[in-house]
């Protein structure tokens, strides 16, 4: 987050805005509430799991790359912890 403190800003100037911390604690929050714990859940778990999805139900690591705004498929790949067998079963089961 360059050049702002705030995560999402606020669409009307008298609401405030959301910083990353009070994301932080909003989700900490939802999670307490349906009785996970919390300790195990944050925002970047997140984001961590929703690309992890994204990749497991389509096998598209560019558009995983994308999602992430990484610059390198290396960093995706390392991000998702992508081993042989994952490229493997996806290959296999795609028919020609």
């Amino acid at each position: 987050m360059v050049g702002s403190e705030y995560l999402w800003l606020g669409r009307f100037h008298e609401r405030l805005h959301i910083s990353t911390r009070q994301h932080a604690r909003i989700v900490r929050d939802w999670v307490t509430s349906i009785g996970l714990e919390a300790s195990a859940y944050g925002t970047h778990s997140m984001r961590r799991t929703k690309v992890t999805q994204i990749y497991k139900k389509t096998g598209n690591l560019r558009a995983v790359q994308l999602l992430l705004g990484h610059t390198k498929m290396d960093s995706t790949v390392r991000y998702l912890g992508v081993e042989l067998e994952d490229a493997l079963a996806i290959a296999e089961a795609i028919e020609i």
